[in-house]
């Protein structure tokens, strides 16, 4: 199975992006969102991450992600200490349903491909990017957070123009109906590497 990978910057809209490929019968594994789940249904994770940051990680059975936010905030080795913890759990996760798909590839979407040096895991990776402000303001409007704090996050980010240098793809993200198009003509040409792998 063929896996491609989707990331981009926070606000440049992956999750879009990500819909448009749906929209084109490509099954889409949304990492962040399969890694929240797991911390929840994973009895292995959540013993680990209560003996990594006690009893307040967990409220009523539910991940308590205001106090986790202001460990890992106030200390960086907690997310280091986090990440190997749930990473190769989502990894595991991922390649059973990686097995369940019948399409000619699939995609996975995940924030930090480049940070965690997760090339070799795809075949093809495409990096979302947006205009600066847009990024701001969708954020902004999306989780109820200020410019400053966006700000920082984008800083702490690697740049887009070194997610470019790294991608086979890239879609920018400023007009809805321009993105569909870019996504259908990425999807056509990644049919046809496919169809030529085969041959």
């Amino acid at each position: 199975m063929i896996v491609v990978g989707l990331t981009g910057g926070i606000g440049s809209g992956k999750t879009t992006v990500a819909n448009f490929f749906k929209e084109l019968n490509i099954p889409v594994y949304i990492a962040d969102d399969e890694a929240k789940k797991l911390m929840v249904r994973s009895k292995v994770i959540k013993r680990q991450l209560i003996a990594l940051f006690g009893d307040d990680a967990y409220i009523d059975n539910e991940l308590n992600k205001p106090f986790i936010a202001s460990k890992i905030f106030s200390d960086k080795t907690y997310l280091q200490q986090m990440n190997a913890i749930v990473h190769p759990k989502v990894a595991a996760h991922f390649k059973r349903w990686m097995k369940k798909q019948k399409s000619e590839y699939v995609i996975k979407e995940a924030a930090i491909i480049f940070e965690h040096n997760k090339e070799a895991d795809f075949d093809f990776i495409i990096t979302v990017t947006a205009n600066l402000d847009e990024r701001i303001n969708r954020v902004i409007k999306r989780d109820n957070s200020s410019k400053s704090k966006i700000e920082s996050i984008i800083n702490n980010q690697m740049s887009d123009e070194e997610k470019v240098k790294k991608s086979h793809f890239v879609i920018t993200n400023d007009n809805l109906e321009d993105t569909r198009n870019q996504v259908i003509k990425t999807h056509q040409i990644i049919l046809k590497r496919i169809k030529n792998l085969k041959n």
